[in-house]
C-alpha cells in the first residue's frame, strides 16, 4: 500500500512538472506573438509612416499642411504598438502561469491589444468612420490593459527579492511599477479623450495643448521610468557597474513623477526643469559615469554592447536639455520635436536595440540573437540617423540653417534602415533561432 502511494505521488509530481514545463513553453509562444506584433508596428505603421511624414515635411519645409492625425498615428504605433506590446508581453511572461485561465487572460489581452492599435492607425491615416473606430480601438486597448493589471494584481510572489539593506521593495521594481502606472494612465487618458473626440471633435487628432500634456505622460511617465527600472535591474551586472546609489535613484524617480504631474497641469517650464534634474540624478544613481568594477558580460551579443548600453543615457540628457530650450524658445515645433526624438529614438529605442538582443532570446526560449553583425549595423544606423535628426530639426524648423531641411530625409533613411535591420534580426531569431527547449525535452521524457 505504501509502495503504491509512493508511485502515485511520484506520478503526480512528474505530471505537475510536465504541466509547468508545458506552461512555460506556451508562455514563450505567447511572448513571441507579442514581440512579433511589436516588430510589425515598429517597422511598418510606426517607422515607415514616420519616414513618409518626414519626407513630406522636408519637401514643404514645415508640417502645417500635414494632417496631425498622421503624426499621431505614427506615434501611437510606435509607443503603443511597439514598446507597449514588448512591455505587456514581457510583463505577462514574468507572471507565473498558475493554470490555463492565466494563459487565457493573456490570449484575450493580445487579441484585444493588437487589433486595437491597428484600428487606431487605420482610422488616423484613412479617416474612414473614425468616430466609431477611434473610440472602439481605445476601448479595446483599455480592456486589454485592465486584463493585464488584473493578472499583475494576482501576481504575488513570496520569494520576491527585497533590498537587503532596508528590507523594502527594490528600487528597480518601484521604477517599473511607476512606469506601469504611467502606461495605464496613458491608455485610459487616451480612451477618455478618444470618446470625447468621437462625440464632438472635428478630426481624429488631439488638440495641440492636450497633445503636449499627453506626450509628457507617454515620454516621461512611461518610457523613461520603464527604461530606468530595467537598467537598474540589469546594467550593473551586464556592464560591471558599481552598486546602485539608492538615494540618487530614488530622487530621480521623485523628480520625474513631480515633473510629469507639472506637465499634465500645463506648467511646461517647471516640468522641463524637474525632468532634467531627474535625468541627471538617474545617471548618477545608476553609476553610468563611474568606472566599472567588473568586466562587462558580452556573451551572446556584439562586443560593442558596453558602449551602446551607455549611449541611451547620453541621449536622455540631450532630450532633457532640449526640453528646457523648447519650453522657453520653441516657436515652430522643431525643438520640441528634437527633444522627443532624442527621448523616444535616442534613449528608448537605443536601449531596446542594445538590451533586446541580450535578453529577448532567453525570454522566448532561444539560445542567442540570430546575427551579431546585424545587431551592430542596426545600432550604428540608428545612432547616426538620430544624431542627424536631432541636430537638424531645430535648425530647420526654427529657420536657423535652411540647409538642415536636406539632412532630415537622410536621417530618416538611416533610422529606417536601423529599424528594419533590428526587426529582421529579431524576426529571424524568433523563426529560425535554436530553441533552448530542445535540450530539455529528453530529460523531461526520461
Amino acid at each position: 500500500m505504501n509502495t503504491h502511494a509512493m508511485h502515485c505521488a511520484c506520478a503526480e509530481t512528474s505530471s505537475a512538472s510536465l504541466d509547468r514545463a508545458e506552461a512555460e513553453i506556451q508562455k514563450s509562444w505567447l511572448l513571441r506573438v507579442w514581440l512579433a506584433s511589436g516588430i510589425f508596428f515598429m517597422a511598418l505603421p510606426g517607422t515607415l509612416l514616420g519616414f513618409s511624414n518626414l519626407l513630406a515635411i522636408s519637401a514643404h519645409h514645415g508640417s502645417a499642411f500635414l494632417p496631425p492625425a498622421w503624426m499621431e498615428g505614427h506615434g501611437h504605433a510606435q509607443v503603443f504598438g511597439w514598446i507597449g506590446s514588448f512591455v505587456l508581453g514581457i510583463g505577462f511572461y514574468s507572471q507565473p502561469a498558475r493554470d490555463r485561465s492565466a494563459l487565457n487572460v493573456q490570449r484575450a489581452s493580445v487579441l484585444l491589444w493588437v487589433p486595437g492599435v491597428a484600428l487606431r492607425w487605420f482610422a488616423n491615416i484613412y479617416g474612414w468612420h473614425w468616430r466609431i473606430l477611434v473610440p472602439l480601438s481605445a476601448v479595446m486597448e483599455g480592456v486589454a490593459m485592465l486584463l493585464f493589471l488584473a493578472a499583475a494584481r494576482h501576481h504575488k510572489r513570496s520569494d520576491a527579492p527585497a533590498d537587503k539593506s532596508s528590507g523594502s521593495m527594490p528600487l528597480w521594481m518601484v521604477a517599473v511599477l511607476m512606469s506601469t502606472a504611467g502606461f495605464a494612465g496613458a491608455v485610459f487618458f487616451n480612451a477618455f479623450e478618444c470618446v470625447r473626440l468621437a462625440l464632438g471633435g472635428a478630426s481624429p487628432s488631439f488638440p495641440h495643448a492636450l497633445d503636449q500634456r499627453y506626450l509628457v505622460l507617454l515620454g516621461w511617465g512611461f518610457l523613461a521610468p520603464v527604461v530606468w527600472g530595467f537598467s537598474a535591474r540589469w546594467l550593473p551586472v551586464l556592464l560591471g557597474l558599481p552598486a546602485l546609489k539608492r538615494s540618487l535613484f530614488a530622487l530621480a524617480l521623485v523628480l520625474d513623477g513631480v515633473g510629469v504631474c507639472a506637465g499634465l497641469l500645463g506648467a511646461i517650464q517647471a516640468a522641463a526643469l524637474l525632468l532634467a534634474a531627474g535625468a541627471i540624478a538617474c545617471v548618477l544613481g545608476l553609476g553610468m559615469l563611474a568606472r566599472p568594477v567588473a568586466s562587462a558580460r558580452t556573451r551572446g551579443v556584439h562586443a560593442s554592447f558596453p558602449f551602446f548600453a551607455r549611449m541611451p543615457y547620453i541621449w536622455l540628457q540631450v532630450a532633457a536639455g532640449l526640453g528646457i530650450w523648447a519650453a522657453w524658445a520653441d516657436t515652430s515645433g522643431g525643438i520640441w520635436g528634437a527633444s522627443r526624438h532624442a527621448l523616444t529614438v535616442g534613449f528608448a529605442a537605443t536601449m531596446v536595440f542594445t538590451i533586446g538582443p541580450r535578453i529577448l532570446p532567453n525570454f522566448i526560449g532561444v539560445v542567442r540573437i540570430f546575427s551579431l553583425r546585424l545587431m551592430l549595423l542596426s545600432l550604428v544606423a540608428l545612432q547616426v540617423g538620430c544624431t542627424l535628426r536631432v541636430s537638424a530639426e531645430p535648425l530647420a524648423y526654427e529657420n536657423i540653417v535652411p540647409f538642415a531641411w536636406k539632412l532630415l530625409p537622410l536621417s530618416g533613411v538611416l533610422e529606417l534602415t536601423g529599424v528594419l535591420l533590428f526587426a529582421l534580426n529579431l524576426a529571424l531569431t524568433i523563426v529560425a533561432g535554436k530553441s533552448a527547449f530542445v535540450a530539455a525535452k529528453p530529460a523531461e521524457q526520461a
